[in-house]
């Protein structure tokens, strides 16, 4: 399991992968901040961007924040960073 600090703008134009910021991975979502709404967005977007099914990402921390931790189940930090990085 790997853990990856995230940073979400909810309610954005577009759901998008906007990458690294320093440790902590910005994605923007359509979704608006409400009823885990924007958290569902966020693990369909990474589990289809990651190549992996949506059930082996949680949210682990943030539930309510912009600032999260998820924890991602079979692949490794590096195989996660080269995956975003060909966004």
């Amino acid at each position: 399991m790997t853990k990856i600090l995230i940073k979400v703008v909810p309610a954005s134009s577009e759901d998008t992968i906007v990458g690294w910021l320093g440790e902590a991975l910005k994605i923007k979502v359509k979704a608006p901040p409400e009823l885990g709404k924007a958290n569902k967005a966020v693990i369909l977007l990474l589990a289809d961007q990651l190549g992996v099914e949506k059930e082996s990402i949680k949210v682990v921390s943030g539930l309510s924040s912009a600032l999260k931790i998820l924890e991602i189940s079979g692949l490794s930090l590096a195989e996660i960073k080269d995956k975003i990085i060909s966004v």
